[in-house]
């Protein structure tokens, strides 16, 4: 799929989902609704799924991953939780033009961070550098290309921050599942 194509479909989908989800909100008055708060609200209610979910696997499950067939070799639970984090904060410091964590580089986070308490501050974490960067992004910054991000927006880095996230929270979700837990949202 073309860039234009991922992110119009990903434009799409949360447009779709803002319209279901607004059916059981009050409205919001048109004075508060702008991109910053846009993305804030996106932001937010992705960490709220994401963080119960791997403070809901048990640390000695950690080390979980699927074992047999097609998913052999794919990333154990920790390794979700911190790719989706090392990722948050590279797109998040990316919008903010800042540099991310030393040691967090191509998606992975520093090979320090082992312990589930360790995961799970670098997790937040990563959520904290998503709202500063949502934060900072305004109707007049939005759509500046970021030449060190190959020329992608802020608005399009936290966007993709959000997708990104959505899809290892999908993951992270059937890896408590194969362990006997129910995710905490669905509780």
């Amino acid at each position: 799929m073309t860039k234009f194509k991922y992110v119009f479909a990903v434009l799409l989908v949360l447009v779709s989902s803002k319209s279901a989800t607004s059916q059981k909100q009050a409205p919001v008055p048109k004075e508060n609704q702008n991109v910053s708060r846009v993305l804030e609200f996106w932001i937010s209610d992705t960490e709220r799924l994401v963080v119960p979910a791997a403070e809901a696997m048990p640390e000695t499950s950690y080390s979980f991953s699927p074992t047999s067939g097609q998913f052999k070799g794919v990333r154990t639970f920790a390794e979700q939780v911190k790719h989706l984090a090392a990722a948050n904060y590279e797109l998040g410091t990316g919008a903010l033009g800042e540099d991310p964590p030393v040691g967090t580089q191509n998606e992975s986070a520093p090979s320090s961070i082992r312990a589930k308490a360790e995961i799970m501050e670098y997790l937040r974490g990563s959520f904290a550098c998503l709202h500063r960067a949502a934060a900072a992004i305004n109707e007049k910054n939005m759509n500046e290309p970021i030449a060190a991000k190959g020329g992608r927006t802020r608005m399009w880095l936290l966007i993709d921050a959000v997708v990104h996230s959505s899809n290892h929270y999908g993951q992270m979700v059937e890896y408590l599942r194969m362990n006997g837990i129910v995710p905490p949202a669905s509780r």
